[in-house]
């Protein structure tokens, strides 16, 4: 009974959070919906503040025209818009490159500890109402700014996250399947997740904050963008997202590099719990508690470790009724091996180049729980550099 009970449990929150949340949150959107709790801020279409966008590089020369000339052709009043880079530690000639472009302010110093330390420093310099962050290799939308901005007319609106996607290619491999598949999903969680309540963390390739909201954080954090954002969230304010103001980079080149990416961030996300521990109190944080837990910590720590758990327990209880019998517990190993040897196959075919999407969907969910236990590892014994070091990237031809 003990064994069935852990069975079950495991099995509902390992649904949950993948799915089960989602269902939720629509549940919960419905509700609110029906009863017009929702309010909407009236648009001031004259509302044009003062922006920098602030970009921490390093040893980004191959990209930085391509940026620097993407961001002047935003819609945007552009003599209300600064441009900044903190270049600290590169020496491909960034930096140099960077000073052709009249309209940057550049910030460079010698050394190189990594790009909070960039932020950080970089940060004391800002004097514009509103802050927008963004990566050397991710190009903008077009109207990435205008929409930003206009989520912060409401006063209670302190972080507002812009959408990620993925450039892809028809014979995409598992890391631009499995990475364009995943942010799609996860771009409507936080569609939800924003109309609910707040949204929780932004992505680091595009993210604005009120500039007198900024609070330094640790100079060795591994997720700068979840951790400026969240802590902006813990103040009373609330972090929205509008998926109309986006930035677009190629995905992973290939799986292997994906994984190192994914184990960075698991590292950064199981230290993120630990630092924001704060947040986990439903009764001090309310909504937010609950949102926090529900889409980030339990895919950071407890869902992973139950999905390993389960595969043991499944077999134990499909031997102890049988297993070839029609008992629920051998179609749900059943369904266990089928999943696991999809992702196996995956595998096989992506390491000889040959494209299947259907089983990279299995693959890819595979690698993003192995990260967490390889990012586990990595928090524990500290070696976790907090310099980037950079994966490769694959090339572009459409965006999903």
């Amino acid at each position: 009974m003990a064994l069935e009970l852990f069975f079950w449990t495991a099995l509902f929150i390992i649904f949950y959070s993948y799915l089960g949340y989602g269902v939720v949150l629509f549940l919960l959107i419905k509700i609110k919906r029906a009863f017009g709790t929702s309010k909407k801020t009236e648009i001031d279409v004259d509302y044009e503040p003062e922006v920098t966008l602030f970009v921490s590089a390093f040893n980004e020369k191959d990209y930085l025209d391509a940026k620097v000339n993407n961001s002047k052709s935003l819609h945007y009043n552009q003599a209300k818009v600064q441009q900044v880079w903190v270049t600290d530690g590169s020496d491909d000639g960034t930096p140099e490159l960077l000073k052709k472009h009249p309209e940057v302010t550049v910030y460079h110093k010698n050394e190189r500890a990594g790009k909070i330390a960039a932020m950080n420093r970089g940060m004391q310099f800002i004097k514009t109402p509103i802050v927008i962050f963004s990566d050397a290799n991710t190009e903008l939308g077009k109207d990435a700014i205008k929409e930003i901005v206009r989520l912060f007319q409401d006063p209670k609106v302190g972080c507002v996250s812009g959408e990620k996607r993925i450039y892809s290619k028809d014979a995409d491999n598992a890391a631009g399947a499995g990475e364009g598949l995943y942010w799609k999903y996860e771009s409507q969680l936080k569609k939800w997740d924003a109309e609910l309540y707040s949204v929780v963390g932004a992505a680091g390739e595009l993210f604005a904050i009120r500039t007198a909201l900024w609070q330094e954080v640790e100079k060795d954090t591994l997720l700068d963008d979840f951790m400026i954002s969240l802590r902006v969230a813990m103040s009373g304010y609330t972090i929205q997202y509008n998926p109309e103001a986006y930035a677009i980079e190629t995905a992973s080149a290939n799986v292997k590099e994906e994984l190192k990416r994914k184990i960075r961030i698991s590292a950064g996300g199981i230290q993120s719990v630990v630092r924001l521990r704060e947040l986990l109190n439903i009764f001090k944080y309310g909504t937010l508690s609950f949102q926090y837990i529900s889409h980030r910590v339990l895919r950071w720590t407890l869902t992973p470790l139950l999905l390993l758990l389960l595969i043991p327990a499944n077999i134990f209880l499909a031997l102890q009724d049988g297993l070839f019998t029609t008992s629920i517990y051998s179609f749900l190993l059943l369904g266990q091996v089928l999943f696991y040897s999809a992702a196996l196959i995956g595998w096989f075919l992506e390491a000889r180049h040959i494209r299947l999407k259907i089983l990279f969907i299995p693959y890819y969910f595979f690698i993003m729980n192995l990260s967490v236990f390889l990012g586990f590892a990595r928090y524990i014994k500290g070696n976790q550099s907090v310099n980037w070091e950079r994966a490769q990237r694959g090339v572009a031809e459409q965006v999903v």
